[in-house]
């Protein structure tokens, strides 16, 4: 994707097809060896410039521009260096230099992207050659200011695996026991009336009426009432998500939510409290009161006990990863490189909501408590907290297809707000939206599967896969704020799932160290010193950084693994073939292979 050097894990490694164009030089050309193509993808421009790359130094190169991407192949003879870098995955494109620039190079293009690079392109002055190149560039990679389609809505791609099917609300709620006799699940909000950022299908306690859900809500952020989000199979302890109290600076009370959060506690009579994690820090949580928000007090929830988890807000988190990457790319000043990490404070971040999760679950695994989770709003750090927590307690999450019905449910249908944190399509690059707290859940993941590495069936490149299309528009699942903008748009029958990509291909993303387990609660190692960058995500496109790839491990690992499939294939058949004969009448003594025992490897 970034040049040759990249890993192999390159989720835009596409089939190529021909397309055949007249380019601006005249010449007929058939492209079917330098751009691949998706089905719906079509070339819009091409234009030979010099890429400065940041690594190598000026390259001669074609730029060819479609509706879905930027692609470059360098025209160098000493070079393979390619670029291909989907259109959603630009911030922000600015003109450098003018038209008195008189410096090498100084003329052209310099694109912001959200994957944590930067590309600059120097063009000729004369032609209005930048000028088309820059026009292009914003309509494609910023359709909705040009009312025009992401290209997830275009895409013609064809898998033979639906991802849509994926996730089922009440197959998962029934998979972990439920309805039962303490909660039910409701249809309450199947038009989106009583919550427009919440599902249509909602678990809440069973004694509780569709009344007194309305009652609450007037009493919740965005009406985003406390509900059932996972419940232990053995000792029924249960995990709620929410958003803030509306308390305001005057201390209001509301009893219809003082007593919602009563019931909830009384579902399981072996606790005397619920438990309330806060995931902000606890100065916010008051200053939120000035605005109309605010937190549970001990005055109004005498059977609750809460607690803040010194979680950043969003501006915080991205600031963080700004000084990220201004560490990484394009160089890495190795004098001062474990100073610099420090005063990005992002491992500081991902070990504070770790640590909420690893709360979140001892206290549901170790029945204590029952949890209920919010932040202001409950889809961002409360989402980060419920599906983490999930992780560790739930194997099933650990699977490839469970993880991915975590992050539809969890994150998809409860509300995170994907276009506004990420910006689909969206030209303004410096809208205070824009958070990277769904990159910091991921980076919490691989922190994980680091620390237990043969817990989780899926790998890095699976991850990585994801993030890279949390960014490109290819597919519809992270398209749009919340599940109703989803469903008027109907995202389903008009989009591809990035999961029809990966359940079509599961090999690829399958960690061959994977081991099956059951109701094994993973607890990792929350301290600094237990915390790494992530290299193979946040440094991947700088080619002196390049790790081994594959992981010679792992590719030792498959090899044996191989072998040991070969090894009992070739023993099965030694076996069928002594069956054959033995059920033959002997027409002489037994041979030593009529007399072989039945054999067992264990290798």
């Amino acid at each position: 994707m970034a040049s040759a050097s990249t890993s192999k894990c390159n989720s835009y490694a596409l089939e190529n097809e021909s397309i055949k164009m007249v380019s601006q030089d005249g010449l007929s050309q058939d492209l079917s060896e330098s751009v691949p193509q998706l089905p719906g993808e079509i070339l819009i421009t091409d234009k030979e410039v010099i890429y400065i790359c940041p690594f190598n130094g000026p390259i001669k190169g074609r730029v060819y521009i479609t509706n879905y991407r930027l692609y470059l192949r360098s025209l160098e003879t000493d070079s393979a260096l390619i670029l291909d870098v989907p259109l959603g995955v630009i911030s922000r494109i600015e003109k450098m230099g003018g038209a008195t620039s008189r410096g090498e190079n100084s003329y052209g293009l310099d694109i912001t992207c959200k994957d944590l690079r930067n590309l600059r392109f120097a063009l000729k002055q004369e032609g209005h050659s930048r000028r088309d190149m820059f026009e292009i560039l914003t309509r494609y990679a910023f359709p909705l200011a040009h009312s025009l389609p992401l290209f997830a809505f275009l895409n013609e791609e064809k898998f033979n695996v639906d991802g849509w099917t994926i996730y089922n609300p009440v197959e998962e709620y029934r998979r972990q026991g439920l309805p039962n006799h303490h909660w039910r699940i409701t249809f309450i909000n199947k038009c989106y009336e009583l919550c427009d950022t919440y599902p249509a299908v909602l678990v809440v306690p069973y004694r509780t009426s569709d009344d007194d859900l309305r009652r609450v809500a007037t009493f919740r952020s965005r009406n985003r009432i406390p509900v059932l989000s996972w419940i232990h199979p053995e000792n029924k302890m249960v995990i709620m998500r929410c958003s803030q109290p509306l308390v305001g600076m005057s201390g209001k009370r509301n009893k219809d939510d003082e007593k919602y959060l009563d019931v909830i506690r009384e579902t399981n009579r072996q606790i005397s409290k619920l438990t309330i994690y806060d995931a902000r820090p606890s100065v916010n949580a008051v200053a939120n009161k000035a605005t109309g928000g605010g937190y549970e007090s001990d005055d109004a929830y005498h059977n609750a006990e809460l607690s803040f988890l010194d979680i950043h807000n969003i501006h915080v988190m991205r600031e963080s990863l700004k000084k990220v990457k201004d560490i990484v790319y394009p160089n890495i000043e190795e004098s001062h490189w474990l100073s610099s990490l420090e005063s990005t404070h992002w491992l500081e971040h991902i070990k504070l909501v770790l640590t909420g999760a690893i709360q979140v679950a001892d206290k549901v695994s170790s029945g204590k408590s029952s949890v209920l989770v919010h932040c202001s709003d409950g889809w961002d750090r409360t989402a980060q907290l419920t599906s983490l927590a999930m992780l560790m307690l739930d194997s099933f999450y650990r699977s490839i297809e469970g993880f991915e019905i975590l992050v539809q449910k969890e994150w998809i249908s409860f509300g995170h707000k994907f276009a506004s944190r990420i910006g689909h399509g969206d030209k303004n690059h410096a809208d205070a939206d824009r958070s990277p707290i769904f990159l910091q859940f991921i980076d919490c993941v691989w922190q994980m599967s680091k620390q237990f590495p043969t817990a989780f069936e899926f790998n890095e490149c699976f991850l990585i896969t994801i993030l890279d299309h949390l960014y490109s528009c290819r597919f519809g699942t992270f398209l749009f704020n919340c599940e109703s903008a989803r469903e008027r748009q109907k995202l389903t029958e008009r989009t591809v799932s990035v999961w029809s990509l990966i359940n079509s291909n599961k090999d690829k993303f399958k960690n061959p160290f994977y081991t099956k387990e059951i109701n094994r609660v993973l607890y990792p190692v929350a301290s600094m010193r237990h915390l790494e960058l992530w290299v193979n995500y946040y440094i991947r496109w700088n080619p002196r950084i390049k790790q081994q790839q594959p992981n010679p491990v792992e590719q030792r690992y498959m090899e044996l693994l191989a072998l040991r499939d070969d090894y009992i294939k070739r023993l099965e058949e030694l076996h069928l073939a002594n069956s054959a004969k033995l059920s033959d009448p002997p027409a002489s003594p037994s041979s030593p292979s009529q007399v072989m025992p039945h054999m067992q490897t264990h290798f």
